[in-house]
């Protein structure tokens, strides 16, 4: 890592091309203080931006901590070349039209691989991405605007687009930025790469990363328990949810573990954090910054407002927030601050008696930060400037602040819309502990994000290389499972239509079913509740036409449970247990864990289901036999993981759950040959 180090903290940068780009990357860095050696290369110009020029690289007079490419992209490829031949200490590639561009010039992927040799052990940043600002140093290698300012110590971001870098650099917010980095399409350095060297900055006290898809898996796996070592949290705000794990996939799980779903499960093993917007990405980094991750989801809030009570109860609740009744020391201590009138409870309401008493205010306030909340919420709107005298909220300000001295416990202000939260009232809130929060939807949904998480143990499976995979049979299928430990009821092969002494073997009722359909029931595929050889007769002459597999039904059935595995090219293998059976797709009630998971993320996930009760004995009815499911999905994954390499789908669906047994009575396995 010590390589990047010395390219995010140059002391000398070189700038190659001398139009509207390198020019503002040499303007940014003499505004922003860089105190370094700064270069301008152009084969004709005399100076760039007010800084001399030199014909080139090998000319210097040293060689570069850092080096921005600001030129076509068959010139970056012989400025690297030159740089790392140079000794350059690592260069960021602007242009773009490499592999990200595949899709429009083939020549792309030729154009990366080139770029790559002539990097050599040289670490380029790119291509296609601005660059970076390092506002902990003073560092802005930046070709455009940016709203940072020099901070002591602050969140790292990583981001997949320079844009949103920009925009993330403009925040209001009062989220102290330490780096901003633009990773571009990650030719040479992964995401994960990159905020791993970064852990080892004491500076840095929180990351955030906005990802379009995952490189690297192994690296990530690193990164996760490095990050986890060293107390400094991790938070992804990931898009770009496509079809790309769905191609050609034939099963239910498919259709309901698309790539998203691989992508959640990955961060839930990595211990990463999630946001779904740019709001609550920043408002979570911030409440990360100052407070560090929460111990847990018990939250106490204070307003003077019975209705901000109640919309906070009730955003609390949608985001698995917990208010803890008041201990008899709370009660005492806000009753001596606020007299007989008002009703006590926890969130609370302390209507506007004490108003313009800062001293009563934050003895009121003092009293809801107590050892068993993970944070106090003082909910409270700042008026517009031009409207209102702000003076008259100085109280709340000077309560806040005595409250966050009196108590050391993690106190947020937090206004009830964004805009209403003004930048220089957040500014003196967080110089003194108080962490300003804007936008209550937003802040509840940052808190619930920041509750404390940790990676989980072992290594993922890896997805492997791209495959042609084909559809094997169900008795194909149950038979490899049953050599791993599934339960598979008794069963015959029909494959001339002729029901003769075969069923003897059979205990009626049975089920008759063609083989080789993914989706039986809406093929004429399936014959359910067959009572005799009659019946059975009668369904081998209107079924669809195939092979035919007659088994025995089960009865006694506590519930039916979809258990799936899909190969996801991004994220590994993606196990998915859901709600089984015909409806499986309509219930749309399952869980996602990468493989192998274990027993106990088995059992929560189990746990997460809508038909848990069932599980567990619903209305006076038995429990089914978790052992048995468990072992069965264990089973699952051993085969998954002894045929990774040519598997592509598998599903149970359903796996017939019992009080005693749970039985694989339809599977689908696709692999390769």
């Amino acid at each position: 890592m010590q390589p990047l180090l010395r390219l995010f903290n140059p002391s000398s940068v070189a700038v190659i091309g001398g139009g509207a780009w390198g020019e503002a990357v040499l303007d940014q860095a003499q505004k922003f203080g860089f105190k370094g050696a700064l270069y301008a290369i152009h084969p004709s110009k005399a100076e760039v931006a007010g800084v001399k020029a030199w014909p080139g690289a090998h000319l210097l007079p040293e060689s570069p901590d850092a080096a921005f490419i600001g030129i076509n992209r068959e010139a970056t490829v012989g400025a690297v070349e030159r740089l790392r031949k140079k000794g350059a200490g690592g260069a960021i590639c602007f242009a773009s039209g490499f592999a990200e561009a595949t899709a429009e010039d083939a020549t792309g992927a030729d154009a990366q691989e080139r770029l790559l040799r002539a990097a050599g052990d040289m670490p380029i940043l790119g291509p296609n991405c601005y660059g970076f600002i390092n506002a902990l140093d003073r560092v802005a290698i930046w070709p455009d605007q940016h709203g940072m300012q020099p901070v002591e110590r602050g969140v790292a971001i990583l981001t997949q687009s320079s844009n949103i870098s920009i925009n993330l650099t403009m925040q209001a917010r009062s989220l102290p930025i330490g780096l901003m980095i633009a990773c571009g399409n990650q030719a040479q350095l992964s995401q994960a790469e990159l905020a791993e060297a970064l852990l080892d900055d004491p500076r840095v006290t929180a990351i955030g990363m906005h990802i379009e898809g995952f490189t690297d898996l192994r690296g990530w796996e690193r990164l996760a328990q490095k990050a986890h070592a060293k107390g400094i949290p991790i938070v992804a705000l990931k898009v770009g949810a496509s079809e790309q794990a769905r191609q050609a996939a034939v099963s239910h799980t498919a259709s309901l573990a698309g790539r998203d779903s691989g992508a959640q499960a990955l961060l839930d093993r990595l211990g990463i954090a999630r946001c779904r917007s740019l709001s609550v990405f920043i408002e979570t980094l911030k409440l990360l910054h100052f407070a560090g991750p929460l111990p847990s989801n018990q939250i106490s809030s204070v307003s003077c407002s019975g209705g901000e009570a109640s919309l906070c109860a009730d955003l609390a609740q949608e985001n698995g927030l917990e208010f803890p009744p008041l201990e008899t020391g709370q009660i005492k201590d806000l009753r001596e601050a606020l007299g007989s009138k008002v009703a006590l409870a926890n969130p609370l309401d302390y209507h506007t008696y004490i108003w313009r008493d800062a001293e009563k205010m934050a003895a009121a306030w003092k009293a809801m930060v107590s050892p068993s909340v993970a944070i106090c919420l003082l909910i409270v709107d700042f008026p517009r400037a031009d409207r209102c005298n702000p003076s008259d909220w100085d109280c709340a300000i000077d309560a806040a602040i005595a409250v966050k001295a009196q108590s050391g416990g993690p106190v947020a202000m937090i206004a009830s819309l964004p805009e209403l939260m003004p930048e220089d009232i957040a500014a003196r809130l967080a110089e003194n502990g108080v962490i300003p929060m804007n936008g209550l939807a937003e802040g509840l949904q940052a808190i619930a994000t920041a509750v404390r998480r940790q990676p989980q143990e072992g290594a993922l499976l890896l997805p492997g290389a791209d495959r042609d995979a084909n559809l094997i049979t169900e008795a194909q299928a149950k038979r490899a499972l049953w050599a791993y430990g599934l339960a598979v009821p008794n069963a015959v092969i029909n494959e001339d239509r002729k029901a003769t002494g075969q069923l003897s073997d059979l205990a009626f009722p049975v089920v008759a079913k063609v083989q080789g359909l993914a989706h039986k029931t809406g093929a004429n595929g399936i014959a359910l509740g067959l009572t005799n050889p009659d019946d059975v007769a009668d369904a081998l002459n209107t079924l669809a036409p195939g092979p035919v597999l007659i088994e025995e039904m089960v009865d006694d059935v506590i519930a039916e449970l979809l258990i799936g595995v899909l190969r996801d090219p991004a994220h590994g293998f993606v196990l998915t247990i859901g709600a089984g059976g015909t409806l499986t797709e309509l219930w749309q009630d399952t869980a996602c864990l990468l493989v192998p998971a274990s027993d106990a993320q088995i059992n929560e996930a189990l746990n997460r289901l809508r038909i848990a009760p069932l599980l567990s004995g619903y209305r006076g009815k038995p429990p089914a036999d978790r052992k048995a499911i468990l072992e069965a999905i264990q089973a699952v994954q051993s085969y998954v993981m002894d045929h990774d390499d040519s598997l592509e789908e598998l599903e149970i669906n359903p796996l017939l759950c019992t009080a005693s047994e749970a039985l694989t009575v339809d599977a689908l396995i696709r692999k390769s040959p």
